[in-house]
């Protein structure tokens, strides 16, 4: 038998996961729950390619950041 979305919605709720996490599509069982981080990424979606690039290369850098600061060393010296 295969339940109905309705079903797997209530289930969902019922277990405080989303319907990817049930499914297998998620390994993270609140990632969109939260209805700000939801919009965010759905904001993503709409930018242009230049913002993308440049939040790409902001994020990466900040978890260089975070990485030397859990190894305790960086290549350079601090960024």
């Amino acid at each position: 038998m295969t339940p109905s979305i309705e079903a797997a919605k209530k289930l969902a709720s019922l277990l405080d996961t989303t319907v990817g996490y049930l499914l297998g599509e998620s390994e993270d069982h609140d990632l969109f729950k939260d209805p700000e981080m939801l919009k965010r990424f759905k904001d993503l979606k709409n930018i242009g390619a230049k913002p993308k690039v440049l939040l790409s290369a902001t994020h990466q850098v900040s978890s260089l950041r975070w990485y030397w600061g859990q190894v305790g060393q960086s290549p350079r010296g601090s960024l």
